[in-house]
């Protein structure tokens, strides 16, 4: 039974190994197409240029700034997401004032916002106030669905039994938000990142990765472009698979 789960993991591990030397070769291959450094440049010295980023302190603080800012801006978005959902199920006139706010962000493309925090707020707190608005609408709409799809027949069964409303809502209520939870998570962090990186490079707050981009395009350097990008999405891959790890392993307690 072991020598089959590892051989299991092997094979995944094989195919994921194979796909992304498939991306790497069709990268190069695009690179010889192009032959122009300017445009794109090779995997062989994108690699390169990040072993270099790597070895210095700047990279460090400028990746460790990112993530802090994107996590906050994602933790507060997530707990107030979570909040009004369950405020707009259980407070009937919750749902009339806070649906039409959510639906107004959702709708609202991240550039304006992005915008108007410049003036609203310091250049530093922009990416936490912009992963924070993504965040919210994504986790709100989940979780409200989650509540409203709890199993009637249990809520039925926890009130002939006089069930507390909180412990109806712990043995009811709960499990039946967990899926939809982790699925937001999963979702919003990723939409976290990204809005939270893309309002770095509006704003260029210093010792960020949006700050290194930005420079990277300013100055042409096409290499330090592709590096600080495959910072964005290594970081974003390990990030996701930790507090995803995380999480379950809380909810399964």
């Amino acid at each position: 039974m072991k020598l089959s789960i590892t051989a299991n993991k092997l094979i995944n591990f094989a195919k994921k190994l194979a796909a992304v030397l498939f991306w790497i070769a069709a990268w190069q291959i695009l690179f010889f197409a192009v032959n122009n450094e300017f445009l794109i440049a090779s995997p062989m010295n994108v690699a390169a240029r990040l072993f270099e980023l790597c070895g210095t302190l700047a990279f460090w603080q400028s990746a460790l700034s990112s993530v802090l800012r994107v996590l906050l801006g994602f933790a507060v978005g997530v707990i107030t997401g979570a909040l009004l959902a369950w405020a707009v199920v259980f407070i009937p006139i919750a749902d009339e004032l806070i649906s039409p706010a959510v639906r107004v962000i959702r709708s609202t493309p991240v550039a304006s916002f992005i915008i108007l925090a410049l003036i609203w707020i310091k250049t530093n707190s922009v990416p936490v106030f912009i992963s924070f608005l993504m965040v919210l609408p994504v986790v709100f709409e989940n979780v409200r669905e989650g509540f409203l799809q709890a199993p009637i027949q249990l809520l039925q069964t926890a009130k002939v039994f006089s069930l507390s409303p909180w412990k109806t809502f712990i043995t009811v209520r709960i499990p039946a938000v967990k899926p939809h939870f982790v699925s937001a998570f999963i979702s919003a962090l990723g939409l976290a990142w990204k809005s939270g990186i893309a309002a770095e490079v509006l704003c260029l707050p210093k010792q960020s990765i949006g700050y290194e981009l930005y420079s990277s395009k300013i100055y042409l350097e096409t290499t330090d472009l592709f590096a600080w990008t495959a910072v964005v999405i290594l970081l974003s891959m390990l990030i996701e698979k930790v507090l995803v790890t995380l999480l379950r392993r809380a909810l399964m307690k």
